[in-house]
């Protein structure tokens, strides 16, 4: 594997205008990014402005930076069976959806949220119905859907392989996945040496299949195997390890698969660069 040829980077604040995200990503060598299109902790959505919108589009040509990922607001649950909730969070990821299209981003991530106590198949007909009701009405939309695997929190829905596949098989061909290795670490499934790895990544494959796989968020975790709990660690200082990364960088199923940062940083974005440059350093 060539390490010029990596898609490698980070999730990248859009504080100051969408466009500056690529002007970041770009300063410390990302080759992929993604960032929030507005607030994710707020439902309503600022309007994207013309000339932010003009300058994103050619940074992205400009920068090279050109697989380009959004991640919904962290309000948005389609698997809600409150009906104020699940109108407000169809209402915002069909908006995002649209700030996407006009950003010319080609994929949304967004998690398969939370049955708030309801039965986990409950939530999977709910989210299936929506994601397929979305993409009717978008019909000639470019943005393709990425489901995010979740560590299981709660009653949150795709901690398991399963609850994903059910999504995809009751839904439009036009979703993808989203792996986070903090999430599935958390969730159970070992990866810190190759007969786990190996073991993890065949039961996704035949569970989900690489086919699906449209990028990976790459994050150590503070906790530990099957703690169900989500905090992200840098590279190499979590319970999951350096090794389960080396085993990751230089997996040829995964070569053309973008992967993302989305570890703790400070504004100077250092962090980013020590991450990217370890996992980069892990390329054998």
């Amino acid at each position: 594997m060539k390490k010029d040829r990596v898609l490698l980077g980070a999730h990248i604040s859009i504080a100051g205008g969408v466009d500056k995200a690529l002007l970041r990503g770009s300063k410390i060598g990302c080759s992929t990014i993604q960032i929030f299109t507005k607030n994710n902790n707020r439902w309503k959505a600022n309007p994207l402005l013309k000339d932010n919108i003009k300058r994103f589009i050619a940074l992205s040509e400009k920068t090279k930076i050109n697989r380009i990922f959004a991640h919904t607001s962290y309000l948005i649950n389609l698997s809600s069976p409150n009906k104020t909730m699940f109108r407000k969070s169809y209402k915002s990821f069909f908006e995002e959806i649209e700030r996407c299209e006009i950003l010319q981003i080609p994929y949304i991530v967004v998690h398969p949220g939370s049955t708030l106590g309801k039965s986990l198949e409950a939530g999977i007909d709910t989210i299936s119905e929506a994601f397929n009701k979305i993409l009717s009405e978008k019909k000639d939309t470019d943005v393709m859907i990425c489901i995010e695997t979740t560590a299981g929190q709660g009653s949150s829905i795709g901690f398991r392989f399963e609850h994903i596949a059910e999504i995809l098989e009751k839904t439009d061909n036009r979703i993808g996945v989203c792996i986070d290795t903090c999430h599935i670490f958390a969730a159970g499934y070992d990866f810190r040496d190759k007969k786990s790895y190996n073991k993890t990544f065949k039961k996704f494959n035949e569970i989900i299949g690489f086919k699906n796989l449209k990028v990976i968020h790459i994050n150590d975790s503070k906790r530990e195997l099957g703690s169900r709990i989500d905090r992200h660690e840098h590279i190499g200082e979590g319970y999951i390890g350096i090794k389960a990364f080396e085993l990751l960088m230089n997996d040829a199923k995964l070569r053309g698969i973008p992967k993302i940062l989305e570890t703790p940083k400070g504004p100077d974005m250092k962090e980013d660069i020590v991450n990217m440059n370890k996992l980069i350093g892990l390329i054998k």
